[in-house]
């Protein structure tokens, strides 16, 4: 198959806003945070991460490896985190440009099983599905980044670098990691980012990396995830921090109580980075959950769980760093009603408040499924919110008075030449209302699922040079046997 051009990126530019939380919230909000952070505490059982936060003036009680900060600590910190930054990509002309003016996507990740491509059949996820959606991905003008998408369970010992590995190759856009959890696998992430960006300096200017690391809710900060974070961070590659505290279970039983809660695990990982590395830019992500009542089950999308996503968009930038918001996921088991549903409301609502950058489509069950035309359907969704958001066009135009005043009452637009131009310019769905043979209209599903299969049949995006494919397997197999020790 010989290379085809990605199509650029469109990205959601809302042209109205919308205001969840008032100034007074947020304030509460923040000071609830700093005053779970000054009489609290988070645990961290990083020893690098706690000598870094005793250094910079934060109480540390090895034995427990309980670290208490002071708000003047936090704020002062914080101070020296970018509110606006850009996301490099292999193909300069898809760098994400983070400027406060757009929302940009990428597909859900760490999914653990997958729909066969051919079979159908549910089986365990591999590296080919990385890759296979990776150029699907690519291909989409509603993915911006990429996050590998599943796991590549046939490579355990270093899956996180064979994720990378199959992401540079099928896509030119930035690549976005979950996986890359201590400080050695780090290391050789940041060799793979190095081949990509082609020198040291491209790479901190245009950083075609940046890892996302969870936080261990309550009020936790991971081992590994931190000693990667901070290395990542020494190199230049963006890093942020996710809560996914649960309503009930590993946060109190209120909305506002699960906030703060989670708000206070990410802003401790933020300000540890400010301290070790003031400048360095961090993003800031409330995932948080319901617990189901009847089977303790994570809900990312119960009914009133929605309304936490934007309101985390709302938090991030009151603390003055970027936003990676939840959208388009869902807790639905198959493509159909109830993800659809799920989906459009979280990613009006994050747009809307000014999301930075989103993550969700493409998986089913709670980010664990993945069903290949998912993402052609959640990339529908986005089309819809992206036109929905770009507000009305009301120059004198699009009102067009001196057609409607040439056609006249009772008249008929269908044979004036403004309308053939204009409805050539409309924006209709790929997926709905597609006509059957036999009358009436396609199943969306079905249409997605062709659409993906010429997709993967027809697209394939610029290769590396030769020379970096052989750099990134060189990488791998030195980290394999580095790993096997």
């Amino acid at each position: 198959m010989s290379p085809s051009l990605t199509p650029p990126l469109q990205p959601i530019k809302p042209a109205y806003r919308l205001q969840i939380l008032s100034d007074e919230q947020l304030v509460q909000l923040k000071s609830g945070t700093l005053e779970i952070l000054s009489t609290v505490g988070v645990h961290c059982p990083s020893k690098n991460a706690l000598n870094i936060f005793a250094e910079h003036g934060a109480l540390v009680d090895f034995a427990t490896q309980i670290v208490k900060i002071r708000a003047e600590v936090v704020l002062e910190a914080m101070s020296h985190a970018p509110r606006f930054y850009t996301m490099g990509a292999r193909s300069p002309s898809h760098d994400i440009k983070l400027d406060g003016t757009a929302t940009y996507l990428a597909t859900d990740g760490c999914g653990v099983e997958t729909i066969d491509f051919t079979t159908r059949e549910r089986r365990p996820s591999c590296k080919d599905d990385i890759a296979k959606m990776a150029r699907m991905a690519d291909y989409l003008t509603s993915i911006s980044f990429y996050w590998p998408i599943v796991s590549a369970q046939d490579f355990p010992r270093i899956a996180p670098l064979h994720e990378l590995e199959a992401s540079y190759n099928n896509t030119v856009k930035h690549v976005q990691s979950e996986t890359i959890m201590d400080a050695k696998m780090a290391q050789y992430a940041i060799e793979m980012a190095r081949v990509i960006a082609k020198s040291e300096a491209d790479m901190r200017a245009r950083p075609p990396l940046s890892l996302l690391v969870c936080c261990i809710a309550p009020l936790g900060l991971d081992r590994d995830g931190m000693e990667s974070a901070l290395t990542l961070a020494a190199a230049g590659q963006p890093v942020g921090f996710m809560s996914m505290a649960s309503v009930g279970s590993t946060g109190p039983a209120t909305l506002a109580g699960t906030l703060v809660t989670g708000d206070a695990e990410i802003v401790a990982a933020m300000t540890l980075i400010q301290m070790a590395y003031p400048g360095a830019p961090v993003f800031h992500s409330m995932m948080p959950g319901i617990m189901h009542p009847h089977t303790g089950a994570f809900l990312g999308t119960a009914w009133e769980g929605t309304l936490l996503y934007p309101i985390g968009v709302e938090l991030a930038h009151a603390w003055g760093v970027p936003s990676l918001a939840g959208v388009l996921a869902t807790d639905g088991q198959v493509p159909g009603w109830q993800a659809g549903a799920e989906a459009a409301s979280s990613l009006m609502l994050c747009a809307l408040v000014g999301a930075d950058t989103g993550s969700g489509l493409g998986l089913l069950e709670s980010c664990t499924l993945l069903y290949p035309e998912e993402l052609l359907l959640d990339s529908d969704i986005y089309h819809r919110v992206r036109l929905e958001a770009a507000g009305l066009d009301t120059s004198p135009g699009a009102f067009a008075l001196d057609i409607i005043r040439e056609v006249g009452p009772r008249g008929f637009f269908l044979k004036h030449r403004h309308t053939r131009d204009n409805m050539r310019k409309m924006k209709y769905s790929e997926l709905t209302c597609q006509p059957a043979k036999n009358g009436g209209y396609r199943d969306p599903v079905e249409v997605a699922q062709e659409k993906a299969k010429w997709i993967l049949d027809n697209h394939q995006p610029e290769p590396l040079e030769r020379n970096q494919q052989n750099e990134l397997n060189r990488i791998l197999v030195s980290a394999g046997k580095a790993f096997d020790n």
